[in-house]
């Protein structure tokens, strides 16, 4: 079982394909603009990208050049209306594993699917660190100070956010469209609960919250720190 995201403005054929890679048991997410679909790539781990080229607000040529350049080593499945030889080769020379012409069958996209998840990864972008605090996607576990920190899943995906984030700003709006979206009965009291929680889990006596209150603002990820700030907590 793969988690795969499917990057196509046909939502008609990206619901298809998800139900195709569904039967096949795998958890397959669908966004349907390349900003969505940008965004997702930049912010959480897929075991597997299906990326149309053509979409609307960000082309999936620079999508594909963005993930790969920022380290990204998840599969690329592009997913194509193009069928010129000159777009394959961009394609796959941007960092493709593989180049499929619409319209195609159903049999063919998922074979295509398992040859690509047999193989070995060729990119490493799966662990994150910042000063002490380490997170590794595929193993699932997040370690401080030498320390494994038991997370339940919703607390893994925030900070794993954050991480994927540095240096930004979220407001509580922000974080539970990003990473409560799959959740429609969330509210932002949820995401302020989840902050808590990884404070109480992360952060180290007599030093400054891992996560810092912008007040009026947001939330953000501390980064290295030479000396104490003086931020608030929720």
């Amino acid at each position: 079982m793969a988690k795969i995201l499917v990057v196509d403005d046909d939502k008609e054929l990206a619901r298809t394909v998800s139900d195709w890679l569904s039967l096949d048991h795998h958890i397959v997410e669908a966004v349907f603009t390349g900003g969505d679909g940008l965004s997702r790539v930049k912010t959480y781990s897929y075991d597997l990208i299906v990326l149309d080229m053509n979409l609307p607000e960000v082309h999936g040529l620079r999508i594909l050049k963005e993930f790969r350049d920022m380290g990204g080593g998840t599969p690329v499945l592009i997913l194509t209306g193009q069928s010129d030889l000159d777009d394959k080769e961009a394609g796959l020379d941007a960092g493709a594993d593989d180049y499929l012409t619409k319209p195609f069958q159903g049999r063919e996209l998922t074979a295509r699917v398992r040859a690509i998840l047999r193989r070995p990864r060729d990119y490493s972008g799966t662990v994150l660190q910042q000063s002490d605090l380490v997170l590794d996607s595929n193993q699932h576990c997040v370690i401080r100070g030498g320390e494994e920190i038991s997370l339940v899943p919703r607390e893994f995906a925030l900070l794993e956010f954050f991480m994927r984030n540095p240096n930004k700003v979220f407001s509580a709006e922000v974080l539970l469209n990003r990473v409560w979206r799959d959740d429609s009965d969330a509210t932002t009291e949820a995401v302020t609960t989840c902050i808590k929680r990884l404070r109480k889990k992360l952060d180290l006596p007599d030093s400054p919250s891992v996560i810092r209150t912008i007040h009026g603002v947001g939330y953000k990820l501390r980064g290295d720190q030479k000396k104490k700030e003086s931020g608030s907590n929720v």
